[in-house]
């Protein structure tokens, strides 16, 4: 398996592999390993969590065929917990973030984030989360549960 398999852009035209966005530690062999499987590791690290949030993130991933040992995975968590934690998360902007960015922050499929962005390009700026909930196809309660971390 590529170890580099995402590759960004970073100051101008040089390319840089993602694997170099994580910090050294514990856990980042790993990580690397395991969460390229499926997705951009971009998408594994966008995400904020606590150590029970990491842990049900992975125990999904596991579910829909991440392969990994347990000592692999008790690693993951810990690495993503202890570099990614939920503490550092600033509130997101509604109506400023990227797809990718809502798609994190709220646990969404990301047919339902580009739903967001497009809305938003139709119908202007959200003003509240009850406009937010406008969107079809958006679960309200799930909306609710991430309301704190949203601004408008």
């Amino acid at each position: 398996m590529r170890n580099f398999a995402l590759l960004i852009f970073a100051s101008g035209l040089s390319l840089v592999p993602a694997q170099a966005q994580l910090p050294d530690g514990p856990g980042k062999e790993e990580t690397t390993r395991l969460c390229s499987q499926c997705h951009e590791l971009e998408r594994s690290i966008s995400q904020r969590q606590n150590e029970a949030g990491w842990q049900e993130t992975v125990n999904k991933m596991a579910s829909l065929g991440m392969a990994g040992k347990d000592t692999e995975i008790k690693a993951v968590v810990e690495y993503l917990s202890k570099n990614f934690p939920a503490d550092a998360v600033p509130k997101l902007n509604v109506n400023k973030a990227l797809a990718i960015d809502l798609e994190s922050a709220l646990s969404l499929k990301r047919s339902q984030a580009a739903a967001i962005v497009e809305y938003r390009t139709k119908n202007g700026d959200f003003k509240s989360l009850d406009d937010l909930k406008k969107v079809p196809g958006l679960d309200p309660a799930k909306l609710d549960a991430k309301k704190d971390r949203l601004t408008f």
